[in-house]
């Protein structure tokens, strides 16, 4: 909205002092000629906004100007700060409005505190986008007017249509009762129900949607935590596999990463790890596990043990000595 936009420029204004109108359009994803106008109608509205030309040139606001925004106090600035903008908010697309919240939040901090709070927010990382291996996180990209309309939808408690592509399969068009959205591990899920049956949809496959106007059947209160818990619990029934693994402490982590769930982990003999995990099916286990060659043995199911026996005596053959 532009009364968002408007506060958002003042706002950078006063945090950064005097900016170009390029600068000021990058920050708020606008064209230059978006940021002209708003800067008329900002000194239009009696905001002194001046221009300064030149090589060194740019809009600023003159001394001693205010905006109002209370209620925060350090603490609570500094926990969103240290959040920062991450790869969740760019999952439901809301980006953009949190990096306009957090200059709000900056806004609202007395004088003397708004370097130190900004400073301190430095001294913090949270969620990086790789780890101590140098892996990156993989995160769903999802298109902006998808991500607008299925917010709308769930929202304003209206149905959605939205055109989907489940795996393996030609996108289809589908009419849902959008109930909430849910982030996991920077992938995005809209949780639904279709002709009355439980439905969950990952908004990366979703290749266009659109908000329609009749009202969603779908229960005024609702708790997703719950929702999110018996749905998982479902998932990890439906065509999955259980493994029994023991595994080197020191490859833990590995394992973890491949695996759909973790349903149970204690102390082993030999100072190993027995875990009970989850896979997608026989394949995805077999892969994972033979990953992680001599340094993880498999328990159960035998016939995952017999399937990593033969692939062991197959590559054992394939690098005999030739003489």
């Amino acid at each position: 909205m532009r009364a968002d936009r408007l506060v958002s420029l003042v706002l950078l204004l006063r945090q950064r002092g005097r900016m170009t109108a390029d600068a000021l359009a990058r920050e708020l994803e606008v064209s230059t000629r978006t940021v002209l106008r708003d800067i008329e109608a900002l000194s239009s509205a009696g905001v002194p906004v001046y221009a300064e030309r030149g090589r060194h040139g740019g809009f600023g606001l003159l001394p001693g100007f205010r905006t109002e925004l209370t209620g925060l106090n350090h603490e609570e600035a500094l926990a969103l700060l240290a959040a920062g903008p991450g790869r969740g908010e760019q999952v439901l697309g809301l980006g953009p409005a949190f990096a306009s919240a957090l200059r709000k939040v900056v806004d609202a901090l007395p004088e003397g505190h708004r370097a130190t709070a900004s400073d301190a927010a430095r001294r913090f990382l949270v969620d990086p986008e790789a780890d101590l291996l140098s892996r990156r996180t993989v995160t769903d990209e999802v298109s902006g007017p998808t991500l607008i309309e299925v917010r709308r939808a769930v929202l304003a408690g209206h149905k959605l249509r939205i055109h989907y592509a489940a795996a393996g399969r030609s996108p289809e068009w589908r009419t849902v009762d959008p109930i909430g959205l849910v982030t996991v591990r920077d992938r995005g899920y809209l949780l639904a129900t279709r002709s009355g049956e439980d439905r969950t949809y990952r908004l990366s496959r979703m290749v266009a949607a659109e908000e329609l106007p009749e009202p969603a059947e779908r229960p005024g209160r609702v708790d997703l935590d719950r929702i999110w818990r018996e749905r998982s619990a479902r998932f990890l029934v439906d065509g999955h596999i259980t493994v029994l693994v023991r595994v080197d402490p020191a490859r833990r982590e590995d394992l973890l990463d491949t695996a759909v769930a973790v349903r149970a982990e204690a102390p082993d003999t030999d100072g190993r790890l027995r875990l009970e995990l989850t896979y997608q099916d026989a394949w995805h286990a077999e892969w994972a596990l033979w990953q992680l060659g001599t340094d993880a043995e498999v328990l159960a199911p035998p016939t995952l043990r017999t399937a990593l026996r033969d692939r062991a005596a197959a590559m054992a053959a394939r690098y005999a000595d030739p003489s």
